[in-house]
């Protein structure tokens, strides 16, 4: 049976089980390759490399992981190096099926032990300082750790104090969630349950009233993007099934919903759909009083100027205002940025819109100035690919040029910028944004900015088994 058989019969027939779903799914290899995400990465060296050298990794989140699973097969002999203080793992995609209901956070979190073998030197710390002018990193514990290379994967940090009057302990009350929050170091994610737990706040007082619900995006490079959006729609969607409704606002600091035009004009068709749904576009949320249920928000714009006569076209002002909008219910996305130990470095971006991110180039994922260090996920200050499908595609690019480095060889892959955003446009519908720096780049044959049920079951049915046995492993 083709994928598009596969497909085709899936869709007609929406009603069926879980276990018929994983059935159907599983027919064909060829689809379950294509519909974990899209176009095979490239993949390892046929043969291990005898290049020698000691390689540290520093993080325990996918990226790292995944980058150790292929070094320890494509090298003969691996000297390896990981720092990350996390034994557990969280599936961070899953937080948003836990604050759907879909989920239990047992399902999301599992040992970080299985994926580093005893071949594996594991110091459980984080890193403090980078010096690459001198190949060593410090520890937290004040531990030094020299090497022959570095990858540095350390994904990213919140900082929900940015917003004036809030602080992380602050969500889960006074009708405040934030689906991100985490502690990856711990290994808890909190965010799905205090979401979810928002989710039924808002259902019960939705029985006795309209609520206001206000969900927000920031101006910084945010983990998935489209997050924020998928607690919007969902939230709305778990009213609407109950026969409830509320009134939602999408506070987002961009001036459109999505950046490809494709996607923006299918979201903006979902959100004629739902009725109740107002955009704020260019508001980024700036401080709150939660007592009040008040958040502020500075909203950029422009304003026409006068004519200007030699280039036949008006002058346009840039101008800001704060605007107080009253809620019941606000999901808040946090300012996102490096964490502090690659900003603070020689090896952050030290100008320019990406400065405090990991300067690497967009292709090769090799750092531009130190040509031993080289980056995965999160944190690389490049245009897009904060998502766990773009550090799949990373994985075999940054070994694969890693290799070739310590074989003295120019590095030759490159990353294409591959990115994936399903996102859920209600219970039981996704559209499945995949595209890298050219544009859109579906690896499957359908339209898509269609909300399909498809993609909905694979993401809640097969997606996390395949993360948890096969990426993570370094086999996809």
């Amino acid at each position: 049976m083709s994928p598009e058989e596969i497909v085709k019969k899936i869709e007609e027939n929406k009603g069926l089980s879980r276990r018929s779903a994983l059935k159907m799914m599983a027919l064909s290899p060829i689809a379950a390759s294509v519909l974990a995400g899209t176009a095979a990465p490239t993949p390892l060296q046929a043969s291990s490399s005898d290049a020698v050298g000691k390689i540290v990794i520093v993080g325990g989140g996918s990226g790292a992981l995944m980058v150790l699973s292929r070094l320890r097969r494509a090298l003969s002999k691996p000297d390896i190096t990981i720092i990350a203080p996390n034994e557990k793992h969280v599936y961070q995609p899953g937080q948003i099926f836990v604050a759907a209901g879909e989920y239990e956070p047992e399902d999301i979190i599992f040992d970080n032990t299985g994926y580093i073998g005893e071949d594996v030197t594991w110091i459980k710390d984080e890193v403090t300082t980078f010096d690459p002018d001198n190949n060593k990193v410090t520890t937290k514990a004040g531990t030094v750790v020299e090497y022959d290379y570095l990858v540095v994967a350390t994904g990213v940090q919140y900082h929900y104090e940015q917003i004036e009057g809030l602080t992380a302990d602050m969500l889960g009350k006074n009708g405040i969630a934030s689906v991100y929050q985490s502690d990856l170091a711990a290994g808890t994610a909190e965010g799905g349950t205090i979401t979810r737990d928002w989710f039924n706040a808002l259902k019960e007082a939705a029985k006795t009233s309209k609520p206001r619900v206000i969900c927000t995006q920031p101006s910084t490079p945010l983990k998935c993007g489209g997050a924020p959006q998928k607690i919007l729609y969902l939230s709305d969607d778990f009213l609407r099934r109950e026969k409830l409704t509320a009134d939602f606002i999408f506070a987002t600091a961009s001036e459109k919903l999505f950046s490809l035009p494709e996607i923006d004009a299918a979201l903006t068709k979902v959100q004629k759909e739902y009725g109740n749904i107002t955009n704020k576009f260019g508001h980024e949320l700036i401080a709150i009083d939660a007592e009040k249920k008040v958040a502020t928000f500075l909203h950029k714009y422009q304003v026409q100027g006068e004519y200007d006569k030699d280039f036949e076209e008006y002058d346009m002002i840039d101008k800001e205002d704060e605007v107080k909008l009253e809620y019941d219910f606000i999901h808040i996305s946090p300012p996102t940025y490096a964490v502090d130990a690659v900003a603070n470095s020689q090896l952050g971006w030290q100008k320019g819109t990406a400065k405090g991110w990991l300067e690497v180039d967009r292709e090769t994922l090799q750092h531009r100035r130190y040509k031993n260090v080289f980056g995965i996920g999160d944190v690389c200050g490049i245009p897009i690919g904060k998502t766990g499908g773009s550090a799949r595609h990373q994985g075999p690019i940054v070994v694969g040029n890693l290799i070739s480095v310590m074989e003295k060889k120019e590095p030759s892959l490159k990353f294409d910028g591959y990115t994936v955003c399903p996102l859920k446009t209600s219970y039981g519908e996704i559209i499945m944004a995949e595209f890298n720096y050219e544009g859109l780049a579906p690896s499957f044959p359908l339209d898509p900015a269609q909300p399909r049920w498809v993609w909905w079951a694979f993401d809640l049915y097969m997606l996390q088994p395949m993360y948890r046995y096969l990426m993570l492993n370094g086999l996809m």
